[in-house]
């Protein structure tokens, strides 16, 4: 499953308001940076469903520069951890690394980069 990732400066909670309201959605799951002891304030994971499409959104944190900092990105969800590094071999290189790969409160393994197209990718586990 290929998985919209909409990142936020700050705003991410204001946005999900906003989003539940105009597509009569619910986020179903909401982790705050606190709660994931990445920092004080805003969403570390969110996730909703907008017209049968899983959106995941958070406010970015971790490596951010002007080669990392892209508002979409797609999620992959992969089942087992065997198959996401499987994948991520096959697209590293020449990619940038945004978060190593490494374990969440939301995801087992997960790891973020920008493979050799410019497009930003998220593996995570279910």
């Amino acid at each position: 499953m290929v998985i919209p990732h909409l990142h936020f400066t700050g705003c991410c909670e204001q946005a999900i308001y906003l989003y539940e309201a105009a597509f009569n959605a619910k986020a179903h799951t909401m982790v705050t940076n606190r709660e994931d002891g990445v920092g004080e304030d805003g969403i570390a994971h969110a996730e909703m469903v907008i017209h049968g499409q899983p959106v995941m959104l958070n406010d970015r944190f971790g490596k951010k520069d002007a080669t990392t900092d892209i508002a979409v990105n797609l999620v992959v969800k992969f089942s087992t951890a065997d198959d996401l590094k499987k994948c991520y071999e096959i697209l590293k290189d020449g990619s940038v690394t945004i978060d190593e790969m490494t374990s969440l409160p939301y995801s087992e393994c997960f790891v973020q980069f920008i493979d050799r197209y410019n497009v930003q990718w998220c593996f995570m586990m279910e």
